[in-house]
C-alpha cells in the first residue's frame, strides 16, 4: 500500500510532491535514470510499443531495469507514481498493433515524452497495458498511476471497460478502491479541524477539551486505504505555507513520515506462501519546481537527494541506493 500527496505551495513557489512505498521486501530497488534521448520500447509482448525520449528521468526502479519505474520524475517537472489497487486494476489482452505495454515501463514511456499532466494523460491513455506479468515478478501487479505537475493532478485507472483518467481536485492518493469512491468519502469527515472544540455548558457544569488535538476526534488512524487517504488530506488541507524550498521539503517528509509502518503491525501473504511484513520500504520527495528528488529508505534513518539539474542524462542506468550508516553520532 501507499500514500502520496502534493504538499501546499510554498511562498516562493515550490511545489513538492510525497510519497510512501508499502510493500513486502521481496523486490530489489535501486535509482534508475533514464536517457533523455532514449529509445523505450516494451518487450513484454510482440510488436509493442516504441517512444523516443525527450526528458530524462530519475527514480525508483526494480531489478535493475532502469525503465521499470514504480515512481519517478522528469527534468520538465513532471512526477509519476504507480501505487497498489488489489482488485481494481483491469490490464488488457495484446493488441499487436503497437500500442501495447507493460505496467512497469509506464512510467518510462510518460515522463520520457510528457512535461505535463494534460500530456500525461493523453499518453496513458494511448496505450494498452496488457495482462502479462514480467518474469521477474511472479504475482500480479495491480497498479493505477498518479501523476503531478506544479499546478495539477491525476489519477488514470484501469477499468474493465478500459483506462480513465480522472482529475484529481485535492491532489492525494492512495489505493483501492476507485479515487471517485475516495472524494465521495471525504463527504463523511468535513467536521475534522486543528482548533479545540468549545467548551460547553450542560446543567450548570462546564464541559472543556482535556487537551489540545480534539478537534481531530474520529479522524481514522488505521492502515487501510480510505482511512490514509482522509488522514493525508487533513494533514496537508491545514498545513501551513511553506516559507521557501527547504521549508517545503522538511513539512512534505515529516508528513510522509507519519505514514511509517511499524515493523510487524502490517502482515500480508508472501510471494512464496506464508506471510510477511508490510513495510515502508521507501519514501520519496520529488521537489517539482526545484528539480530535486529525495529519498529516504527502510535500512536507513537518512534523506539523501538527487539534483535533476546536475545528472547526466546521456545514458541509461540503475544505481545502489546511498546508504549512511545509520545515526550520525556526535560528541556533546
Amino acid at each position: 500500500m501507499c500514500t502520496n500527496f502534493k504538499y501546499p505551495t510554498a511562498a516562493d513557489g515550490t511545489s513538492c510532491i510525497g510519497r510512501t512505498m508499502e510493500f513486502p521486501n521481496e523486490i530489489p530497488w535501486q535509482i534508475g535514470v533514464a536517457a533523455s534521448d532514449l529509445q523505450g520500447a516494451c518487450t513484454l509482448v510482440p510488436h509493442g510499443k516504441t517512444w523516443q525520449a525527450k526528458y530524462g528521468v530519475v527514480g525508483m526502479s526494480a531489478f535493475n531495469n532502469p525503465q521499470w519505474y514504480a515512481d519517478g520524475m522528469n527534468n520538465a517537472g513532471l512526477s509519476a507514481h504507480l501505487l497498489y489497487m488489489p482488485d481494481h486494476a483491469t490490464y488488457y489482452a495484446p493488441k499487436g498493433d503497437g500500442s501495447d505495454i507493460g505496467i512497469l515501463d509506464l512510467i518510462a514511456f510518460v515522463l520520457g515524452t510528457c512535461s505535463t499532466v494534460a500530456e500525461a494523460k493523453a499518453a496513458a491513455l494511448s496505450v494498452n497495458v496488457v495482462n502479462v506479468n514480467p518474469k521477474e515478478i511472479p504475482v500480479p501487479l495491480p497498479l493505477h498511476l498518479v501523476i503531478h505537475d506544479k499546478d495539477s493532478c491525476a489519477v488514470v485507472e484501469f477499468h474493465p471497460d478500459g483506462p480513465r483518467a480522472t482529475d484529481n481536485p485535492v491532489q492525494v492518493a492512495t489505493n483501492s478502491p476507485y479515487i471517485e469512491w475516495h472524494l465521495t468519502n471525504v463527504c463523511n469527515y468535513l467536521s475534522l479541524s486543528p482548533d479545540n472544540p468549545a467548551a460547553i455548558t450542560i446543567g450548570g457544569v462546564k464541559f472543556a477539551p482535556f487537551a489540545q488535538g480534539q478537534g481531530f476526534r474520529g479522524i481514522p488512524g488505521d492502515g487501510t486505504s480510505p482511512s490514509r487517504f482522509i488522514r493525508v488530506l487533513t494533514d496537508v488541507r491545514f498545513s501551513p505555507t511553506p516559507a521557501d524550498q527547504q521549508d517545503a521539503e522538511l513539512q512534505s517528509i515529516r508528513v510522509l513520515h507519519g505514514f511509517d509502518i511499524a515493523t510487524g503491525s502490517i502482515m500480508e501473504p508472501a510471494m512464496g506462501g506464508g506471510l510477511t511484513q508490510e513495510l515502508t520500504m521507501w519514501s520519496i520527495v520529488a521537489n517539482l519546481t526545484g528539480n530535486r528528488y529525495l529519498y529516504n529508505t527502510y535500512d536507513d534513518p537518512q534523506w539523501f537527494v538527487i539534483d535533476l539539474a546536475a545528472t547526466d542524462f546521456t545514458t541509461s542506468r540503475s544505481v545502489a541506493f546511498s546508504h549512511s550508516g545509520g545515526p550520525t553520532p556526535i560528541t556533546v
